[in-house]
């Protein structure tokens, strides 16, 4: 009886190999190809796969603790820098500087990763983190603090933009969304860690210098961790490397039998061979046209840049940057505190995002969390126009507030991070995910590019805009542009869960998919349900 179950699972397999060679074809006609489905089959996670994604995501350590220490390290400063105090303009200087590094780090690294790879890149990072870290301890000067966190972002641009998409290459499609949310977990644990580092250090005399210097610590840990990390499969494949690939397939994937690892492999090759000569046919600059030009490129970067610039118009950044400032302006005699409960929010209901993202899918997280933001930021403004009303509008520092209404601006900015860290916080950074090999490393570029944008924005004009229209205006404001991008999501951002990344890039190949992807997924379901029964059916004859 085994023997023949044996061999009808043989002849299955052998037809299947014979649909290999068809794969391209059908990726290339728009359609589901069954010998994907089938080469995806055995998917179970094993030690391997989490380890590489843990050592990857301290990339989101590093990204969540460098931008979050800074709102601490404002705050105690004093006149270590020179200046007796930072003035607004000097502490914007000193926050923007990392958002204008990371928009430059962001920018090059994806571009760079499809040349170096993912993993070296991460590893320039590190050293990066390292540099940066180090220099702002012993800073002295103001224009030395600024130049040292120009540094940083750079590390955080690279970081941001390689980490997710090395994860999303190493993993499997059941789970690459709740991998890719590992790393916004670190990001936003790396800004717990920041506030509690802050909170310890914010007594003691030259206290913000541990703050910062801190940072060189996981960095230095991951640099030696990826000395033993396996560089993406796409792109051992790319380079015509397939024993590499598929011993790293092997290991990933440490449940499936030597046949299926090596199905896996001539998939994957076959998936994303016309990709492989578009990038083996083409100089960078051919690429980059290519994906302003090609209309299922261009869509695709649409909704990438989209859903970067929707998380950073959003005003979340200003709470990690200025929340301890923030919170003391309306009466908390322990704002980094109160601000580590902010970021304590953004870390629990960031676990519900890891939970769910692969189950109830991208977009209707995001179509569920983003009217939550809308009302947090309302009622936000609400409470500020009532707690200001004895100072014309405005905070002055040292004014004895309401503290009910001090009570509710909290809450609201509790419920509006828990909207956040539910939907937006991570959701776009699944960007990786919507392009194709040859054109991915420049997509999640320009995307990651777009959210630095968009965070030095909001970061450099967030005082300002509180002096100029109030707290209660700016506030509003956000609101107003959470509703854009909520309206952005239902009319643009289509559902990419359960399809590989081979077949994600099938969605656009007719506007923005919204209807397509629901198409594609049930017929990669259908497909699926007659592959178990045909294998049920094959072990009750045996």
């Amino acid at each position: 009886m085994d023997n023949a179950s044996n061999g009808s699972e043989k002849a299955k397999d052998a037809q299947i190999y014979e649909d290999v060679d068809g794969i391209a074809a059908a990726v290339a006609s728009g359609e589901i190809s069954e010998a994907l489905v089938v080469a995806e089959g055995e998917e179970r996670t094993t030690w391997f796969v989490w380890l590489l994604v843990a050592c990857a995501s301290i990339s989101g350590l590093l990204f969540g603790y460098d931008t979050g220490v800074i709102s601490g390290a404002l705050v105690t400063i004093g006149g270590d820098l020179g200046p007796a105090e930072l003035s607004s303009g000097q502490k914007e200087l000193i926050t923007s500087a990392t958002t204008l590094g990371a928009l430059i780090g962001g920018l090059v690294a994806g571009m760079l990763s499809d040349f170096l790879g993912r993993r070296p890149v991460l590893g320039i990072a590190d050293i990066i983190f390292i540099g940066g870290a180090i220099g702002q301890a012993v800073c002295h000067t103001v224009w030395s603090m600024i130049g040292c966190r120009f540094l940083i972002g750079i590390g955080v641009g690279v970081a941001a933009c390689v980490a997710p998409l090395y994860i999303q290459e190493l993993s499997p499609t059941r789970l690459r969304g709740r991998m890719v949310v590992v790393n916004v977990v670190m990001i936003t644990g790396g800004q717990v860690v920041a506030y509690g580092i802050d909170a310890a250090f914010e007594n003691t005399h030259g206290g913000w210098r541990w703050m910062v210097g801190l940072g060189a610590v996981p960095a230095a840990l991951q640099a030696l961790f990826l000395f033993f990390l396996p560089e993406s499969p796409r792109i051992m494949i790319r380079r015509n490397q397939y024993d590499a690939a598929h011993a790293t397939m092997t290991k990933i994937y440490s449940h499936a039998t030597p046949e299926q690892v090596d199905l896996k492999v001539r998939s994957l090759a076959a998936a994303v061979k016309q990709s492989v000569e578009i990038t083996n046919s083409t100089t960078f600059f051919q690429r980059l046209r290519l994906i302003l030009t090609d209309p299922i490129n261009r869509r695709a970067l649409i909704v990438g840049c989209g859903m970067q610039a929707f998380q950073q118009l959003c005003g979340f950044n200003t709470l990690m940057y200025y929340s301890a400032t923030l919170f003391k302006e309306i009466g908390f005699d322990q704002p980094t505190a109160v601000g580590l409960i902010v970021s304590g929010t953004n870390f629990i209901f960031t676990l519900i995002a890891l939970k769910y993202i692969d189950i109830i899918g991208r977009r209707k997280i995001m179509l569920w969390s983003a009217p939550g933001m809308i009302i947090g930021l309302v009622l936000a403004s609400v409470a500020f126009h009532f707690l200001t009303r004895k100072t014309g509008g405005d905070l002055v520092d040292g004014t004895q507030y309401s503290t009910t209404w001090s009570a509710i601006v909290l809450l609201a900015m509790i419920f509006y991070v828990a909207s956040y860290a539910t939907g937006l916080g991570n959701v776009p950074w699944q960007q990786g995910e919507l392009f194709g090999l040859e054109v991915r490393g420049i997509g999640t570029s320009l995307a990651t590019t777009t959210n630095w944008a968009g965070n030095l924005l909001i970061g450099a004009t967030y005082l300002s805009l509180m002096d100029r229209i109030t707290p209660a205006g700016a506030f509003g404001f956000y609101a107003g542009l959470c509703l854009l991008g909520w309206l952005f999501c239902i009319f643009c951002f289509p559902e990419t869960a359960g399809l590989s990344l081979e077949e994600v890039r099938l969605i656009f190949r007719h506007g923005f998919g919204i209807d397509e992807s629901e198409r594609l997924r049930e017929e990669k379901r259908a497909l699926r349900v007659a592959e178990k029964q045909s294998r049920a059916k094959g072990a009750e004859k045996a």
